[in-house]
């Protein structure tokens, strides 16, 4: 009999020494975790035990992906990889369903959710990077790369120089011109649009309301100045 409390505490040290960006760190995979067994409450037939382990993994390449300067690397794809050779060296038993919400966990990558799991932790994964914990988020983001707290780039322009194929499903081409409020307008604000889980978009639409009641408050107070 698979002991998953054994598995989860094994799979929680590897990932712990793969994470450093502060951004991405394994406080991030906490709540995506805790979001997934949240947003698992109002859905039936649920895999409880791959979507946990699922959530501990989906961002074990994160830090690969922000060192590689020339944009080839998909954290996804790469932490599927990375993910297929932990579970089979602890002898996890469901590798292709984890393999397959790690990969479809991102909104610009190559797949898309299938699984009901998978859905849920790709919700979950956009969750925290909305409301209060969202807009933290952004600011550490921010103060990583030296970007400015606010921009008043004319974001249509704005997107087709910065990024690639000048469409917003691109990569950021450089990343210290990007700012919090640039990341909100651009990205952020639409995500509820295009979540799976009804849960997670009741969710995604009180934190937006609140992320949008801050941008405009900072975009008047700097406008004082």
């Amino acid at each position: 009999m698979i002991n998953h409390g054994t598995i989860n505490r094994k799979i929680r040290k590897i990932v712990q020494k793969e994470l450093l960006c502060s951004a991405h760190d394994l406080r991030h995979v906490y709540r995506v975790y805790n979001n997934c067994i949240y947003l698992s409450k109002f859905e039936k037939y649920v895999d409880i035990d791959v979507l946990k382990v699922a959530a501990l993994l989906h961002d074990i390449a994160r830090v690969k992906e922000d060192q590689d300067n020339t944009g080839n690397t998909d954290h996804a794809v790469l932490g599927a990889e990375m993910a297929k050779k932990i579970l089979k060296r602890i002898k996890y038993n469901k590798i292709d369903e984890v393999l397959h919400c790690i990969k479809s966990h991102r909104c610009k990558g190559m797949y898309k959710p299938k699984s009901l799991e998978a859905k849920i932790l790709y919700d979950a994964d956009k969750l925290d990077t909305l409301g209060a914990v969202g807009i933290v988020r952004l600011y550490m983001i921010a103060g990583q790369y030296g970007q400015a707290i606010h921009s008043d780039a004319n974001l249509k322009r704005y997107i087709k120089d910065n990024f690639v194929d000048g469409t917003v499903n691109g990569r950021i081409i450089n990343v210290a011109k990007h700012a919090p409020n640039l990341e909100y307008e651009s990205k952020l604000k639409n995500l509820q649009k295009i979540l799976y889980t009804a849960k997670a978009k009741e969710q995604a639409k009180k934190r937006v309301i609140f992320m949008n009641e801050f941008f405009s408050r900072l975009n008047k107070e700097i406008k004082l100045h």
